[in-house]
């Protein structure tokens, strides 16, 4: 069955590109609605569908964009919380033009998501179900979609910096996976990017307490690492969060190389363009119990940060 929250939930932080606090309630809704934003702030709470078709350019985060030209940033770390979570229908009001990065992880919208509680819908789940493999590449990134009976990833990232490196993790997100292994890693950064973007007037918000930032082989945030593969997992969060723009869950596994954003959006626009390569089914109980954040319980996040 589709599930919502069982109340509004509410969050507030800074921004990390405009610096500025934004605050966040993320409201129950119907079953069949799926995950809509609704900017607060604008004229007539200007609706904004959490879709991959509305993402427009943008590689430092996942922009969504309305019809109507509204946009809402950094939507990646709350997709992949309420996918995370088994969440298929929620409102997300906003009062600004982006969400807040709180720790730089989806930990603290997992947490609050339990706490309220959720709700689960007299509808079934449907799921869009990979028939065949659909790769895009990018230079030397590359993604791929595959048929698989549940959510799988398999990620691989190679950074200079001997603080990252190369790091490569496999995992089938069914069963709150996803909480219990991925959802506290935080977005990371090399000091120089930092500097460059501050520079260019970006990244306002961020701070060595909600990313993680590297030099070279040192970690400069405070505490260091959460995993010693914190940054290969927290490219899993965002993938996550980016392929719950496809509108339903995939069954389906997702190979990443060096892959970002938007290399993923372009994924999902090569498979959904493709006949042939998918189909919409009806979750079986099956199939539903494969799914991230099914059978998923409070204790699951127990040793998250």
């Amino acid at each position: 069955m589709q599930a919502t929250l069982r109340q509004s939930v509410s969050f507030s932080g800074v921004g990390l590109h405009s610096g500025r606090v934004v605050r966040v309630v993320v409201h129950p809704q119907a079953a069949n609605m799926g995950i809509w934003f609704a900017r607060s702030d604008l004229p007539d709470a200007k609706m904004i569908p959490a879709h991959y078709t509305a993402v427009p350019m943008s590689r430092l985060c996942t922009k969504l964009r309305g019809d109507d030209g509204a946009e809402i940033s950094t939507v990646e770390h709350l997709m992949a919380a309420l996918a995370g979570c088994g969440i298929h229908n929620a409102m997300v009001e906003v009062d600004g033009p982006e969400l807040p990065i709180l720790d730089g992880s989806a930990a603290p919208f997992v947490r609050a998501f339990l706490d309220a509680g959720i709700q689960s819908q007299s509808a079934p789940i449907t799921a869009i179900e990979v028939l065949r493999e659909i790769t895009v590449t990018d230079g030397d990134s590359r993604a791929t979609l595959s048929p698989a009976p549940g959510l799988e990833m398999d990620f691989t990232i190679d950074f200079e910096d001997a603080a990252i490196g190369r790091q490569r993790r496999v995992a089938n997100l069914a069963n709150g996976r996803f909480v219990r292994d991925f959802c506290d890693s935080r977005t990371f950064c090399r000091k120089a990017d930092v500097d460059a973007m501050r520079a260019a007037g970006l990244a306002l918000g961020g701070t060595y307490d909600n990313a993680v930032v590297v030099d070279g082989d040192a970690v400069l945030s405070p505490g260091g690492l959460r995993h010693t593969d914190e940054a290969v997992r927290h490219k899993m969060l965002d993938a996550l969060g980016d392929l719950a723009l496809a509108g339903s869950p995939i069954l389906g596994r997702y190979t990443g190389l060096r892959a970002g954003h938007m290399l993923t959006n372009q994924l999902l626009r090569a498979l959904f363009s493709s006949p042939g390569a998918w189909r919409v089914v009806e979750c079986s109980p099956q199939q539903a119990a494969l799914l991230p954040g099914m059978g998923l319980t409070g204790a699951d996040l127990a040793d998250v940060a």
